[in-house]
């Protein structure tokens, strides 16, 4: 199976921001606010886990297949997120109605962590990307 560098990288540190941001959720929600772990804890962090890795499978065929399409499809998967988080929630607070409150605050706060962490991820990405070219751009010039 032929695996791109970039997704590699993006599953390895997906994979260790997930189990560290799972692992410090629980130290909090145990020693920080006792009492207030929920039975669907361990649901976020892996919808999350499984969401990033998703995007990035998809990300990759794009860039492939249909390189120009590579914004709309960031953009098409940042709404299909929200979207899907907000059923999700919906879905839960109706079904469980006593942890509901403690369950919104931790999606929310782990849904703002997963959004930054994958925005760093991808604006260093770019970043390296466009020095690559512009180190290329300056070694052909000299040359």
């Amino acid at each position: 199976m032929n695996i791109s560098k970039t997704k590699r990288n993006f599953i390895a540190s997906l994979t260790l921001f997930t189990v560290l941001s799972g692992g410090i959720g629980v130290l909090i929600l145990h020693k920080a606010l006792p009492g207030h772990y929920f039975g669907g804890y361990p649901f976020i962090p892996v919808y999350f886990y499984f969401f990033g890795l998703f995007s990035i499978y998809m990300f990759d065929a794009c860039r492939r297949h249909a390189p120009q399409k590579l914004v709309l499809l960031y953009l098409a998967m940042k709404v299909m997120k929200i979207i899907l988080s907000v059923i999700l929630l919906l879905i839960y607070c109706i079904v469980v109605h006593q942890e509901a409150k403690a369950f919104l605050l931790t999606f929310i706060s782990f849904y703002l962590l997963y959004l930054i962490y994958e925005t760093w991820f991808f604006f260093s990405f770019e970043v390296n990307l466009k020095r690559k070219k512009k180190n290329k751009k300056e070694n052909e010039t000299v040359v």
